[in-house]
């Protein structure tokens, strides 16, 4: 049922060759992803441990994620890779391999096992692009954002989910993850964690949910109820209108949570389902707890939660509030071993420990924030010393080209940013503008690289790359620095900045055919 929206908004010679063949690196063996700390139900049915063991591969595209799948041996073969930076429509491509079964527009983790998925470095973040699991088992996401990703507008991706599992799919980690919306159905948004059709031993743990009209569901229908052994827990839902999640059929468990601001529903328990909700935070929201929207009924064990500022509505012939004073339903078996915070805690502890770039820390059972043992597949040797990042290859095509733009500054050029020098610059009139590079014919572009200029790193928060022949976006990102893309022929590129926490000062637009 559609409901309104209430937001607040404020073979390894295999790999190594398609790998280079796409641009992607292959790392050394270091200890950022601390894969030995799975919780939950995820260590049931055998466990999860996604590609621990298995080869490192760094990306800093879609494609190049595509890539390293394609590139194992075989679906199976364990792999771990490492992102960084802004994962966009503009840089995910489908690749082809007996290995993978990939798409573009989506990050496609389908009928393949044994992987990790982890942001590192500056972090990594999936721009108005989904993870779709499918088909697939073992596998680990951690310590990444995923945002604004849309089922109707444009552009779209995995039916509007930022994280989605359909399909046969067992044991699946989600870690330290951002994800986030703008929105409701009405926007075009769906769930920021959805599981369906046969999902089962999951664990969402030490992630943030938010702004959305819809948290996450455990099955698609009424009739679709073979989903289940779900744990959620360390999570903040933050500004959700309901969904958080919703059940149907299946057994959950809940605890150590902080919810805020569930503006219609909280945790939906119907058809049948089952859910323990313990130590949970629960604070200025309406109905966290019942069978909501429908008239087949779930039910739920309670204990240790605490109610800060919670509203509870009348029950009706599809409304079961469990509140306003809670009580158990069901009795829950939770078959792992575990150690709750205090309620109490839960706010400070979530606020500290949850969302992508927080160090990976957990809790103790204490309420002290832990850095956690690494990741038991890691060396205890140091590895060696890598290089940097590698500069484009080729020529800057900027150089010697054209320049113009939307507004500037007094003081400063559009041919600033063309000129090859990082002590002149151009900056926008406000906060806000666009830049452009342009030839007298058409030129081969596919990687960009914009450089702020000293004094003025990170200011320029949100921006998109167009094509300003056709005005598509060819990428989009958070920060300023290098963005890739299919190789374009065109006249004329613009980078616009659409978000910036200063007067941005870009000091070079440089543009490159590879």
């Amino acid at each position: 049922m559609k409901r309104p929206l209430a937001l607040r908004l404020s073979a390894l010679s295999a790999a190594t060759a398609l790998a280079a063949a796409a641009g992607i690196a292959l790392t050394s063996p270091e200890a950022t992803a601390a894969t030995g700390g799975v919780t939950g139900y995820a260590t049931q049915n055998g466990g999860t441990t996604g590609g621990a063991g298995g080869q490192r591969v760094r990306a800093t595209t879609g494609t190049e994620i595509h890539a390293a799948l394609c590139g194992r041996a075989s679906s199976s073969t364990p792999i771990i890779i490492e992102v960084e930076g802004t994962i966009n429509h503009g840089n995910t491509g489908k690749v082809s391999g007996g290995s993978c079964n990939t798409a573009a527009g989506v990050i496609e983790l389908k009928q393949i096992g044994n992987v990790t998925l982890v942001g590192v470095g500056a972090g990594a973040v999936f721009d108005q692009l989904g993870i779709h699991i499918r088909q697939s088992s073992n596998i680990i996401i951690q310590n990444v954002t995923v945002r604004n990703v849309k089922k109707s507008g444009s552009p779209t991706s995995n039916g509007g989910d930022a994280i989605g599992m359909e399909s046969d799919v067992r044991n699946v980690w989600v870690d330290h993850a951002t994800l986030e919306a703008s929105g409701g159905e009405s926007e075009g948004y769906d769930g920021l964690f959805d599981m369906k059709d046969n999902t089962q031993y999951v664990t969402l743990s030490y992630s943030v949910l938010r702004n959305s009209g819809r948290g996450g569901l455990i099955g698609s229908s009424e009739s679709d109820l073979s989903n289940g052994y779900v744990t959620f827990h360390h999570n903040r839902y933050e500004n959700i209108d309901s969904r958080a999640p919703l059940l149907r059929g299946g057994t959950a468990h809940a605890y150590n949570n902080h919810y805020v601001s569930l503006n219609e529903s909280g945790i939906n328990s119907r058809a049948g389902a089952k859910v323990k909700v313990d130590n949970n935070y629960f604070e200025d929201s309406k109905d966290v707890l019942g069978t909501f929207y429908t008239d087949q009924r779930g039910s739920w064990q309670v204990a240790g939660n605490v109610f800060d500022n919670v509203t509870w509505s009348s029950p009706g012939s599809e409304n079961y509030p469990a509140g306003p004073n809670p009580q158990s339903t069901t009795t829950v078996n939770i078959p792992y071993a575990y150690t709750p915070d205090a309620a109490g805690c839960v706010p400070d502890v979530v606020r500290r420990t949850a969302g992508a770039g927080t160090g990976l820390q957990v809790s103790d059972g204490n309420c002290t924030p832990q850095t956690p043992a690494p990741d038991p597949s890691t060396p205890t040797t140091p590895p060696p010393t890598t290089p940097g990042p590698t500069e484009p290859g080729g020529a800057n095509l900027s150089l010697g080209a054209g320049a113009d733009g939307s507004s500037k500054a007094d003081g400063t050029s559009y041919g600033n940013v063309r000129d090859g020098n990082l002590s002149t610059y151009w900056s926008p009139s406000g906060s806000t503008g666009s830049v452009s590079v342009k030839w007298g014919s058409a030129t081969s572009v596919s990687r960009v690289v914009v450089r702020e200029a000293s004094g003025a790193t990170g200011v320029v928060r949100a921006w998109r790359l167009l094509n300003a022949d056709t005005g598509a976006v060819l990428a989009t990102g958070t920060t300023a620095g290098t963005a890739t893309f299919p190789q374009t022929s065109l006249k004329k590129i613009t980078f616009e900045i659409t978000s910036a926490s200063g007067t941005p000062r870009v000091a070079e637009f440089e543009t490159y055919a590879s």
